[in-house]
């Protein structure tokens, strides 16, 4: 029997803003697969990386981080309302989170780990992977969610989702899509999606 370990292999899960692909990715990870928060640990690098620090604050200027931390606010406002320097920024901070990417499932044993990921293949990541699953949800529900938890207004919400692909064009490209609308049937998705990535992943007896 061989004791080299399998390379896990690495199921992209991508949504447009409000899809709902937190609630997903939580439940797989209560059914024990590891799940990496792309945009999350981009957040805490941009935070805590010196060198990402450093040429993020020469893109920007000085303004870019306040005592240390990222001065949210002023960056969103430079880099949404200019496409190159958004695309500027995009090209630091991908690059790191790649390598913080690589480090952490070089620590998994399992057969696939989760990539939750918001712009999977608006930024060519669906390529890295070995499925996909999309999660989507009416527009008006979507609308609804993160003007609820972000306290957002409509028009800031249309805009951020007009930075994404629409639906239409992921659909056609992903291997499982999840309709998150109701809960009870969005998780019994998850687990049948689970159980047949476990059985097809599975390595040879």
């Amino acid at each position: 029997m061989s004791s080299l370990r399998i390379k896990p292999k690495v199921i992209g899960l991508t949504g447009g803003i409000g899809s709902g692909k937190s609630t997903v990715a939580t439940e797989f990870a209560a059914l024990g697969v590891p799940v990496y928060h792309a945009d999350e640990r981009a957040k805490i690098l941009m935070n805590m990386d010196i060198e990402l620090k450093g040429k993020l604050r020469d893109l920007l200027g000085p303004e870019t981080y306040v005592n240390g931390w990222l001065n949210t606010g002023f960056v969103a406002t430079h880099i949404f309302a200019d496409p190159e320097l958004l695309a500027s920024w995009n090209a630091l901070v991908h690059p790191s989170v790649a390598l913080d990417f690589e480090l952490w499932l070089s620590k998994q044993d399992s057969i696939y780990v989760v990539k939750e990921v918001a712009i999977l293949y608006e930024t060519g990541g669906a390529d890295q992977c070995a499925a996909v699953i999309l999660v989507t949800a009416p527009k008006h529900v979507r609308l609804n969610r993160v003007i609820e938890r972000d306290g957002a207004t409509l028009e800031q919400v249309e805009s951020r989702m007009a930075r994404q692909w629409p639906d239409q064009i992921k659909r056609k490209k992903a291997d499982y899509v999840i309709e998150n609308e109701i809960l009870s049937e969005t998780l019994k998705q998850v687990h049948q999606i689970h159980q047949k990535l476990t059985e097809s992943l599975a390595p040879d007896q």
